[in-house]
């Protein structure tokens, strides 16, 4: 049988006195008056029976039995405010935050969001579009898709999908004067370049796989975000070096076409990963949010349903 304690404001203001000394200084941090705190200490000795405190002149002394209970309920008061501020991190709110780069965000995820909403219509989404580092496992955000080689240390962290690396362009440059059907005919037209940290992912790679060496691997326009390269290809102004995921939507409308041959195309080193805090599972909107985002990124890869690392 649980044993009664006596009333919890009593044990509060002991607390309280018996840390600082004194009423009035336990008083100001409880936010009552001193004579409360007195009122509630000698309540508190009366229901045990025992004294607690020497009282003197102008100031107080603890007892034996004052001094030996003191740990136990300090320790006890912190884990009921770590118990309280635990509940609070639960405390749901219908607003999603997903941290995404602005490419992938807006490229792959948001015309992917109808999706979301008619399955989970209470569930709002707030995008934050940047690459910055963010805290998940602190719960600045709920989740976030990074880009990157994995290995993300405190968090959970679900794997979507790799990407093959493929040149892509506007349908309009495989005619004209100089028109795309070789490798070799891309010394005739302006290369896009992205700003990967993916060393494997630049032009200079590719055009070695390819076995051309005489095509200078730097020229071009570069950009230090997917979607600008993809948009300047969609415009034909060059031929983008992208992950092919980034541009599955734009290849099946014809509005970009990969103009080489499939077996040209390379894996990129580094993958697409889903981080949560591990706490933050158990919300539902962060596990609903979870479970359609790896719904979607299954069906987006060449092995669809197997599972990597």
């Amino acid at each position: 049988m649980t044993r009664a304690l006596p009333p919890l404001n009593a044990l509060r203001a002991f607390e309280a006195a018996a840390r600082h000394l004194s009423f009035k200084l336990a008083a100001d941090e409880l936010n009552v008056t001193p004579a409360a705190v007195s009122h509630h200490v000698k309540a508190l000795e009366e229901a045990l029976g025992v004294d607690l405190f020497h009282r003197m002149t102008r100031a107080l002394r603890l007892t034996d039995a004052g001094r030996a209970a003191l740990p136990a309920l300090t320790e006890g008061f912190n884990k009921l405010a770590e118990g309280v501020d635990q509940m609070r991190t639960f405390r749901e709110s219908g607003l999603l935050t997903v941290s995404v780069s602005p490419s992938f965000g807006s490229m792959w995820l948001v015309p992917k969001l109808d999706r979301f909403r008619s399955r989970h219509p209470d569930i709002e989404i707030r995008i934050d579009g940047t690459d910055r580092l963010v805290d998940v496992a602190g719960g600045e955000v709920d989740v976030a898709i990074r880009y990157g080689p994995g290995g993300y240390k405190g968090l959970q962290v679900d794997y979507l999908f790799s990407q093959l690396n493929t040149p892509v362009c506007s349908p309009a440059l495989m005619e004209g004067d100089n028109p795309l059907s070789r490798p070799e005919d891309l010394r005739h037209h302006t290369l896009l370049h992205i700003d990967w940290s993916d060393a494997q992912a630049s032009w200079r790679m590719w055009l070695l796989a390819a076995g051309l060496h005489d095509i200078d691997a730097t020229r071009g326009f570069h950009f230090t975000q997917e979607s600008m390269a993809i948009e300047a290809a969609l415009d034909g102004q060059g031929v983008a070096l992208v992950g092919d995921r980034l541009v599955a939507g734009h290849l099946a409308a014809g509005r970009l076409v990969s103009p080489f041959k499939p077996d040209l195309n390379t894996p990129l080193n580094f993958c697409y990963y889903l981080l949560s805090g591990r706490d933050r599972l158990v919300r539902p909107k962060v596990a609903a949010f979870r479970d359609w985002l790896m719904e979607e990124a299954r069906e987006q890869r060449p092995d669809a349903g197997a599972d990597a690392g």
